[in-house]
This record gives structure tokens, C-alpha cells and sequence, in this order.
């Protein structure tokens, strides 16, 4: 029989992810022999042990020191300090790794905690749901999905390779990227999107009462996506957003002067520029169709 590519995995905050990656170790053979659940809340570690998603689970970041694979998975404004937390505890050898939306930020506040002879492998899983805590979870959320995987110079490639296997295990397709240039990609894909949904569900909770009654009444199907994405959890996209600032900007300033042609076409009724816009934006709707990330 193969040995399994970990021993035990450390899930530092076991919310939606860590939960999955939780049930994706206990569901495919091969992946850890046991997962150690790490949590600043007590309520959740005994959740945690309820559910029979650990076999240890507490507060006390020493927890950490007997697992050879170690996953950040709390939002990523808290990396700074959890680094200095975590690191002392590091074993050698230990693969770390974090799940976070935002990997500039990550290797800034990670990386100089973190001892010789652990390999540090910044991740982030494009999966999830608008659903939080560790009840959330289950092992197919990764399924089919992207793992994006960013190492820093130098970083040990049979490092890389474990990890990559990890995920693979996990259902995940693997991508290596920098961090910069992740963090650049993710603006637009993930990170404008959700700024959209929150400002058009704020803007609804302005409207004067009888209005946003009806729109709540009325939802077609468009409101209730945004809606749906507006519920993420609100920590964690605090996070994002104030950590790939720059990107974050860049893309909102050329949002900004798409939406103002956009205005300017429907003003002086130019159908013609409407139709073009509609025609190339459902082209893109049936490339993701075809990518399986639908």
C-alpha cells in the first residue's frame, strides 16, 4: 500500500476551505493519515471534533509542530501576525502553505517568519461559496477547479511537486504563477466582480423603503446572483481588497471608463456599439462554458 503524501496536515481557521480540505482527507485515500485543527475560536474547534473533522483540534499554535503540512486558511489581514504565531512551531521539512485571494501580501507577511528548512508555497484554491464556517464545507468544492500555486525564488521543487499532488488529490488543476502577476489576474476575475455585487446590493439597501421592498420581491435572476455574492463572507473580502490595493485600483479605473462608454452609448441610443459589446462579453460566457469552470 502507497503511503499517503503527508503525515498529518495542520488547518490553521477552519472555515469554508479548511473544512473542505478537512473532508478532502478524509474522503480520498492517499492524501494525509489525519488532519490537526487550529483555530483561535474554541467553539470551533469543538465543533470541529464534533463533526469528525480532526483528530485534535484547539487553540495552541504548538498544535502545528507535528505536521508535515501546514494550510493558512484564516483571512489573510490576520497573516502578519499569525506568521509570527505559527513559525516558531514549524518542524523542518514542514511544507506551509495558505489559501488566500490576494499572494504579494502573503509573502510579505509570511515569508520572514518562516524558519530554514521549511518550504514556504504560497496557494490559493479558486473555489468557494458564499457560505462560511465548518459545517460549510465538502470534498468537492475543489473538484474540477484551479489551484493556483505561486513559489518564490528558489523554492525547493520537490516541494512544489508534494504540494501540487496534495491538491491534485484534491480534485484541484494546478497553475504555477508569480504572485504579482496572480494577484494582477485575481483583480479582475474575482476581485472587481465581488466589488461590483456589494456596491449594487448597497446601492438597493439606499432606495427608499417602498423600492427596496420591491426589489427584494422582485429579484430576477441577475439581483439574486449579485446577492449571492455580496453575502461573502465580509473579513475576509475586507482583507482582499485592502491588500491588492493597486490591482485592485488599476482594474476599477478601467471598469470606470468602460462604464462610461457604456453610459455615453445608450445616452445617444448607438445600438450598434450595444449589440458589438453584448455579442463579445457572451462570447467569453461560452469560452468559461467550455473551460468546465461554469
Amino acid at each position: 500500500m502507497t503511503a499517503p503524501l503527508f503525515n498529518k496536515v495542520a488547518i490553521v481557521g477552519f472555515g469554508l476551505i479548511g473544512s473542505s480540505i478537512a473532508r478532502c482527507v478524509a474522503e480520498y485515500p492517499g492524501l494525509a493519515n489525519g488532519v490537526v485543527c487550529v483555530d483561535r475560536s474554541q467553539a470551533v474547534c469543538d465543533r470541529v471534533l464534533e463533526l469528525g473533522l480532526a483528530e485534535q483540534a484547539g487553540t495552541d499554535p504548538a498544535l502545528v509542530s507535528q505536521c508535515d503540512l501546514v494550510v493558512l486558511a484564516t483571512p489573510i489581514g490576520a497573516f502578519a501576525d499569525l506568521g509570527a504565531v505559527i513559525g516558531p512551531h514549524l518542524s523542518e521539512g514542514t511544507i506551509l502553505t495558505d489559501v488566500g485571494s490576494v499572494k504579494q501580501s502573503v509573502v510579505r507577511d509570511i515569508a520572514p517568519h518562516v524558519p530554514d528548512g521549511v518550504h514556504f508555497i504560497p496557494g490559493h484554491p479558486l473555489a468557494g461559496t458564499e457560505h462560511s464556517g465548518p459545517e460549510s464545507g465538502f470534498a468537492l468544492l475543489f473538484k474540477g477547479r484551479w489551484c493556483i500555486l505561486t513559489p518564490t525564488p528558489g523554492t525547493n521543487q520537490t516541494a512544489v511537486d508534494k504540494l501540487s499532488a496534495f491538491w491534485s488529490g484534491c480534485g484541484s488543476m494546478i497553475e504555477i504563477m508569480e504572485p504579482g502577476h496572480h494577484d494582477r489576474v485575481l483583480a479582475i476575475t474575482s476581485h472587481l466582480p465581488h466589488l461590483i455585487a456589494y456596491t449594487i446590493v448597497g446601492t438597493a439597501t439606499d432606495l427608499e423603503d417602498h423600492l427596496q421592498s420591491e426589489v427584494i420581491r422582485f429579484s430576477a435572476s441577475g439581483f439574486r446572483d449579485f446577492t449571492r455574492i455580496a453575502a461573502s463572507d465580509p473579513t475576509m473580502w475586507r482583507d482582499i481588497f485592502l491588500n491588492n490595493r493597486e490591482a485592485v485600483l488599476e482594474v476599477i479605473q478601467r471598469f470606470t471608463e468602460d462604464l462610461t462608454a457604456l453610459q455615453r452609448a445608450i445616452r445617444w441610443g448607438e445600438g450598434d456599439k450595444l449589440h458589438e459589446l453584448f455579442t463579445r462579453t457572451r462570447a467569453v460566457r461560452r469560452s468559461i462554458i467550455d473551460a468546465k469552470q461554469a
